[in-house]
Formats: C-alpha cells, sequence, structure tokens
C-alpha cells in the first residue's frame, strides 16, 4: 500500500530524473485513517517522498501516485483491505521531486484504518511486473475501468503461471523477503521456511500431475490402436481387444482421477495450495512487521504530534501476533486436505496395479502372435514408459504429501 501525500502551497519543486536512494536494509512504515488520510509514517517514509511532516500527515495517499501504476492494481488492494484482508503489492511511488521509488508493501486492516510496511524489491519479479503494468496502463489510456483492468492484470498474472492473485502475493512476498535476507546475509525465521517448504512442495505436487496427465493424454490412443490391431487378427484377435478394453477403462479412470484432484477452483489440489500458500503470506506478513519493530528501535520514527513510536510499536506488535496466529488456523485446512491426497495417491497405485496385470496379459499374447507380434510390441512399449513414470511420479507427489505432513506437524507443535 502507497500512502502519499499533496504538495502544499505554492511549491514547485525542481523534478528530478531516476530512481529516490532506497537501501536494501531499510524498510518504511505508514498509517492512515479509514479514508486514506495520512496519520503517521517512518523516516525513511518521509525521506523518499521528500516533504516534511507537516505537508505529509493529513494529506491523502493517492495524490502522488506514479503515473506508472495501473488503477486495477489500486483496485484489488482496496478489495483485499475493505474485506478485511492483508496485501501484498508492488507500487512504484513518485517522490516531491519527480523522482520513483520501487517497493514491495504489505499492507494490513486496523481498528481504524491501514498500515504499511514496505520494503525494497530484488527480485526478478519486478521486471515482470514492471511490463505487466504498462500494458494495463495502456489499456486503462484507451479507456478500460479500473475494475475491467484489475481482471486484466488478474489474466496477464495467471499467464505467468500464477492461479490467482493470492497465489501471486504470497510467491511474491517470500520471494522478496528471501532476496533481501540473502543480499543482507541474514537468516528467514524457522517457521516461515517450513511454510516455504510446503508452498515449494504443493507447487511440484501440482508439476507432477500435470505430467502425469500430459502422459495419459499421450497414450489415450493406444486402447484404440490395440482393437485396430485385433480387428485385423480375426479369430485370434479376441483376447486382445479385450485387454484394450479394460485397458481403456482403467486409463480412463486414471485420467478422472488427475483431473477432479487437480483441476478446477474447488479441487483438492486447489484448497491445499490456497490454504498453504494463504498461511504462508500471513506468516510472512507478521515476519515483515516484526522487522519493522527492530528498525523502529534501531532508527526510530517521526510522526503527527498525536501520536509516538510507542503507539506505532504497540499496534505493529498486536498485527504481528494476530498474523502469525493466523496463519497457523490456516494449517486445519492443509491437514485434512494432505490426508485425503495421502489416501487418494493410495487408490491411484491400485489403478497402476491394474494396468500392471493388464500389460503383462497383453506381453503373453504379444508372444502367441507370430505375424503381428511386432506391432504389438510396439504399443507394449509405450505401455511400459507410461506406467514407469506414472509409478515414479506417484511416488514423488506421496512423498511430498508426505513433508507437507511432516512440516504441518512441526509447525502445529510450536503455534
Amino acid at each position: 500500500m502507497t500512502f502519499m501525500t499533496t504538495l502544499s502551497g505554492d511549491e514547485s519543486p525542481t523534478l528530478l530524473a531516476g530512481e529516490v536512494p532506497f537501501d536494501i536494509s531499510e524498510m518504511f512504515f505508514s498509517r492512515t485513517d479509514n479514508c486514506g488520510v495520512i496519520l503517521a509514517g517512518s523516516d525513511v517514509f518521509r525521506r523518499v517522498l521528500g516533504l516534511d511532516w507537516e505537508n505529509l500527515v493529513g494529506s491523502p495517499h493517492n495524490v502522488m501516485r506514479h503515473a506508472d501504476m495501473p488503477k486495477g492494481m489500486f483496485h484489488i488492494m482496496w478489495e483485499h483491505l475493505k474485506q478485511g484482508h492483508a496485501v501484498g503489492v508492488y507500487i512504484k511511488n513518485r517522490s516531491k521531486d519527480g523522482r520513483f521509488c520501487w517497493v514491495f508493501a504489505v499492507a494490513t486492516p486496523t481498528d481504524d484504518g491501514y498500515l504499511s510496511v514496505c520494503l525494497k524489491p530484488s527480485s526478478p519479479i519486478l521486471d515482470k511486473i514492471d511490463e505487466i503494468y504498462a500494458q494495463v496502463v495502456t489499456a486503462e489510456a484507451d479507456g478500460m475501468t479500473p475494475a475491467k483492468s484489475s481482471q486484466l492484470l488478474t489474466e496477464l498474472l495467471q499467464s505467468e503461471g500464477y492461479a490467482n492473485y493470492m497465489v501471486f502475493q504470497s510467491l511474491a512476498l517470500v520471494t522478496e523477503v528471501t532476496s533481501r535476507a540473502k543480499r543482507m546475509e541474514r537468516p528467514v525465521e524457522g517457521w516461515q521456511t517450513r511454510f516455504r517448504l510446503m508452498a515449494d512442495s504443493i507447487m511440484d505436487i501440482q508439476n507432477e500431475t500435470e505430467q502425469m496427465l500430459h502422459a495419459f493424454r499421450s497414450i489415450r490412443t493406444v486402447p484404440m490402436n490395440m482393437r485396430i490391431l485385433a480387428s485385423r487378427l480375426e479369430d485370434s484377435g479376441g483376447p486382445i481387444s479385450a485387454i484394450s478394453v479394460n485397458y481403456g477403462a482403467m486409463l480412463g479412470e486414471m485420467m478422472s482421477w488427475v483431473q477432479s484432484f487437480s483441476l478446477g477452483d474447488d479441487s483438492p489440489f486447489a484448497r491445499i495450495r490456497n490454504s498453504i500458500l494463504k498461511g504462508q503470506f500471513l506468516a510472512f506478513t507478521a515476519l515483515v512487521q516484526s522487522d519493522m519493530v527492530r528498525l523502529f528501535n534501531v532508527r526510530g520514527a517521526t510522526v503527527s504530534a498525536d501520536f509516538d513510536i510507542k503507539t506505532e510499536n504497540e499496534l505493529l506488535r498486536k498485527q504481528t501476533a494476530h498474523y502469525r496466529f493466523m496463519a497457523t488456523r490456516a494449517l486445519k485446512i492443509v491437514e485434512l486436505e494432505v490426508e485425503h491426497l495421502a489416501r487418494s495417491v493410495l487408490d491411484m497405485k491400485r489403478y497402476v496395479t491394474g494396468l500392471s496385470s493388464t500389460r503383462m496379459m497383453c506381453k503373453i499374447e504379444s508372444a502367441m502372435l507370430e505375424d503381428s507380434g511386432d506391432a504389438l510390441a510396439g504399443i507394449l512399449d509405450q505401455l511400459d514408459y507410461c506406467q514407469a513414470t506414472t509409478e515414479m511420479r506417484l511416488s514423488r507427489i506421496s512423498e511430498l504429501n508426505g513433508l507437507i505432513q511432516a512440516n504441518t506437524d512441526m509447525l502445529k507443535a510450536t503455534a
């Protein structure tokens, strides 16, 4: 969330080009009321904007918004905040003198307004976001409404592999926090690391299921080819025809299992992914806020006359505890869903065992055919490869699911 400000009086600042200096070790804090009017902020916040406090406190947040920022992004941000949810946003700020400053802002609702903690982005995601924002700003210039441009922005993120904005903000926040910690040669806390391991695991499960579905689709013509071969063999092709029907039915059931697990917004995979990434985002929100408390204590802050650093510190501490608690609550859904996945993987392994039996029957029939054995052998090679890769991917899914379960248990134990 970017809290920007108006210029006071008849000030006519000299406009400069380039970026406002903002060190990777720095973060800044700002807070507004329910109408978005600035109430307080940190010293770095004031410095980046290039204004004195008398010109900053009491100003609306959006007057110095950079022209490169799409309205659709702020539409997404305010939709989250008004629903009482924390939100993470890449924002390009414009300072008083015309320079810019990119931040990744973590904005959260408070009892009487909103607050934001911003860190300097340092990951490759920023370059892609800059491109996406430029496309959306161009569309808005042609008359697209903020609501429509927010849909376009979401679609562009989906084209980059992010299922929805929640997935994007979670992965982006973790990437930025991790990149920042690496550049500062600082470790990330253990419980946030566990959430990241879980998030990495569920995204790997998605890849495994996608590859498995691709393999099934690549051999779905095999049963038909077997029936065509059987029809050419006349009476001796009867067993092969029966085997092809059997194989086709089992292959269809396996494809159905993968699709029902992995496709759709309410699929078991989507529920596990969303719960893990929601928990991860909240955990890292707590981490960013606690780091802001640390910087407050090190560097201090200047605020309006009505507030002091103890007030802001206490608010951030309460929010840190709240979001850490909310992160652990997300684990309950994860726990239920990964147990369901473990049972589903066992069901899938039974299908693979059935395929193995059918394949062996096919090999026996192939050995008995003199003229068409080679053609059937080629089909069998396809089946062998498909089964081997399916077994490998199921084992990998089971391993990843176990990793999620183990980290869920450890996080619950430390909650």
